[in-house]
């Protein structure tokens, strides 16, 4: 899409013109350094606002400097993360950060392409990174940019499609002002998530209302256009709690898993409504104390997850032979006062605070 110039000029000072009327005061907002800015982007990538910002603060406080964050290790990082999902972002900021620490002498890279190289860091971040903390002339296109536009310039490409990526890029970067490319980026992040939200947008206090194609056109609720819906899958898990005095079992996921890094318990996989085997542990009177009745529930981006927990107590008689079937499984023994030190999916978070542990 060809536009003129006084029509991208007039999109772009209204939106910057709002945005300037309507502030919203984030700690990142207004710094130049941009090891605070790539946090922060890589923090909020597929998280809310308000969910994100405890995290940042955290990363902040923790590991004030790249170097600090680089000198962690991976487990630490992941124990930070813990709560926040999609935690292949936190490897990935752990893995950046050691790179631009011992391999860049701490420095940043400075430009839009050759941001795009470091581990972790997409068109999106490199964009942000690059037009905050540098100047540089590239759009940001996340969810939000692509609705703005989608429904202002009346565009039909499925955004799940290709092509749909290169083609709002490239209006996105014809409509930027070279003189503020950061604040315009600013502008339409908030302008997306504030008012042109997914649903209930403010068409009537938008400032761009009487031009929208989509609002002129009854168009709002089918913009943007997206046709391939991704399919959900269900699983069903049955985690076992083994417990042998003041220690418990647990299990580290391992490479190419979703959870990655994090520990939970010992568990089986069953088909929907299919009562699950029992975990066979070959000691001397294993003591089964009880199911818990009740049923977790977690969501993820593509899974939903239902899970059951069965609490198994061992004698202690048993310790060494529980220690020896653990080396076997690729299980670990935990000190009960040592699991608030494990990085830890949702899901077991939601079950061990249920447990009062």
């Amino acid at each position: 899409m060809e536009l003129k110039t006084t029509e991208y000029q007039a999109f772009s000072h209204q939106i910057i013109t709002w945005y300037k009327e309507n502030p919203r005061e984030l700690p990142w907002r207004g710094t130049l350094d941009p090891y605070k800015i790539w946090l922060s982007e890589i923090i909020l990538q597929q998280t809310r606002v308000a969910q994100g910002l405890p995290y940042y603060y955290a990363f902040v406080e923790t590991y004030p400097t790249v170097k600090d964050l680089a000198l962690a290790t991976e487990e630490e990082v992941l124990r930070l993360w813990q709560g926040l999902g999609y935690y292949s972002r936190a490897r990935n900021l752990h893995a950046c950060a050691k790179s631009i620490w011992f391999e860049m002498n701490g420095e940043f890279p400075k430009t839009y392409d050759e941001l795009l190289k470091l581990k972790g860091v997409g068109s999106y971040t490199a964009s942000a990174i690059a037009s905050f903390a540098y100047g540089e002339v590239k759009a940001v296109v996340d969810g939000n940019v692509f609705r703005v536009l989608a429904r202002y310039f009346g565009i039909e490409t499925d955004i799940a499609s290709s092509k749909a990526k290169k083609e709002f890029e490239s209006l996105a970067n014809q409509i930027i002002p070279p003189d503020q490319p950061g604040e315009f980026n600013q502008a339409m992040m908030d302008f997306g998530a504030r008012l042109c939200t997914p649903k209930n947008p403010g068409c009537e206090f938008c400032p761009l209302n009487k031009s929208c194609f989509a609002l002129t056109h009854t168009m709002v609720s089918d913009l943007p256009l997206k046709i391939n819906k991704v399919k959900i899958r269900e699983r069903h898990f049955h985690y076992y709690v083994i417990k042998c005095g003041e220690k418990s079992v647990w299990k580290r996921r391992t490479a190419g898993d979703i959870w990655e890094g994090l520990f939970d318990f010992p568990q089986i996989e069953t088909l929907a409504d299919q009562t699950s085997q029992s975990l066979h542990i070959p000691l001397k009177n294993p003591e089964r104390i009880h199911a818990h009745p009740k049923k977790y529930r977690h969501i993820l981006s593509h899974q939903r997850l239902n899970a059951v927990f069965s609490e198994v107590e061992i004698n202690e008689e048993n310790l060494d032979k529980l220690e020896e079937w653990c080396e076997n499984e690729g299980f670990m023994l935990v000190a009960e006062d040592k699991i608030e030190y494990l990085a830890k999916p949702k899901l077991i978070v939601n079950f061990l605070n249920d447990q009062g542990i």
